[in-house]
């Protein structure tokens, strides 16, 4: 198994990586680094350049040009030395269709390394991990997709280096089964760098510190979540159900704000309750003074509650505006 601590870089160092296929440009200037330890979501529509990053990351491809190092050994030199402190797990994982789940997760520890004395606890507690004790003894080829994935995370897992890249790790999994690899890649937080590549937006919110668009092969957005709503669509956004007359209503709200926007959505329930979105460029909380002001209005409130951007809308947000850019600048992202 190899330490955490091999020396002080980040567990992902990118610059300015370009990846050309004839006269297409893949990948194009993409930059970025990943903490160790940290678990960064990485999203983009199909054809953005995720996976070929991914496998120019793991060594599975060359770069044209750039710079990409894994623990600080650069892959396009130390690519022996990279796949010892990486595990992998592209998209549409080969498996052996022949070998039975413990075998295999047997021969790819011995294959990794990991001394023999430690393979025996190891391959048990991944086992555990995985939710895979009660198929250990069965045969690859005969397992469902579901189980067939998290073969592929237990492979991934097994020598606890301290980079994980995975390329849609929930597809073809249940509800359950997303619930075990979530809970799965929130306990390697802290111990390995993590970077996963998923359509399933809900679940890099949930998983992940930071998350990377990328868009056209260009990253066009990186952060937090939470900086992504305030950088990406700015602003903020209420939902109010109130009993109040529309232009007095308006005019109240207009006192707190004057930037604040006024829309009704839908008709009066039967307790005579509409549903009111606010919406302001001001990204600020306006919650209290809002209810102050409404305090002042011939109506009944029911509930002010502030809407959080979904990270689906962010996505959709940053990819059109990068869209938008290549528009304006014929062909240029600036």
């Amino acid at each position: 198994m190899v330490s955490l601590a091999d020396n002080s870089a980040p567990a992902i160092e990118v610059r300015d990586l370009v990846k050309n296929y004839g006269g297409v440009t893949a990948v194009h200037g993409v930059s970025f680094t990943v903490a160790r330890g940290e678990i960064v979501g990485f999203l983009g529509p199909n054809g953005a350049g995720k996976s070929t990053t991914m496998r120019i990351l793991t060594g599975c491809m060359p770069a044209t040009s750039g710079h990409a190092a894994i623990c600080g050994l650069p892959v396009a030199t130390r690519s022996e030395d990279v796949k010892r402190r990486l595990g992998y797990m592209p998209e549409n994982n080969p498996l052996p269709e022949d070998m039975r789940v413990s075998e295999y997760l047997h021969y790819r520890g011995r294959l990794k390394e990991i001394p023999r004395k430690q393979l025996g606890p190891r391959l048990d507690e991944v086992l555990e991990q995985c939710d895979l004790k009660r198929v250990r003894h069965r045969i690859i080829g005969t397992l469902s997709k579901g189980y067939r994935q998290r073969v592929g995370i237990a492979e991934c897992v097994l020598a606890e280096p301290p980079v994980i890249i995975m390329d849609e790790p929930t597809i073809g999994l249940d509800p359950r089964q997303i619930l075990i690899v979530r809970d799965l890649i929130a306990s390697l937080r802290g111990r390995m760098a993590v970077v996963i590549s998923s359509h399933i937006l809900p679940e890099i919110e949930m998983t992940c510190d930071r998350v990377l668009i990328i868009n056209q092969g260009r990253v066009v957005a990186q952060g937090t979540p939470a900086q992504l709503r305030r950088e990406t669509l700015g602003g903020a956004r209420y939902e109010l159900e109130t009993t109040g007359d529309g232009p007095a209503l308006t005019a109240a709200l207009a006192g707190v704000e004057p930037t604040l926007s006024v829309t009704e959505a839908g008709e009066p329930d039967a307790e005579g309750f509409r549903r009111v979105t606010l919406a302001t460029p001001r990204a600020d909380e306006l919650g209290e003074p809002l209810l102050r002001a409404l305090a002042a209005v011939p109506c009944r409130v029911r509930a002010l509650r502030r809407l959080h951007p979904s990270l689906e809308e962010v996505f959709l947000a940053a990819t059109r505006r990068s869209w938008e850019t290549v528009d304006q600048g014929k062909g240029k992202i600036s």
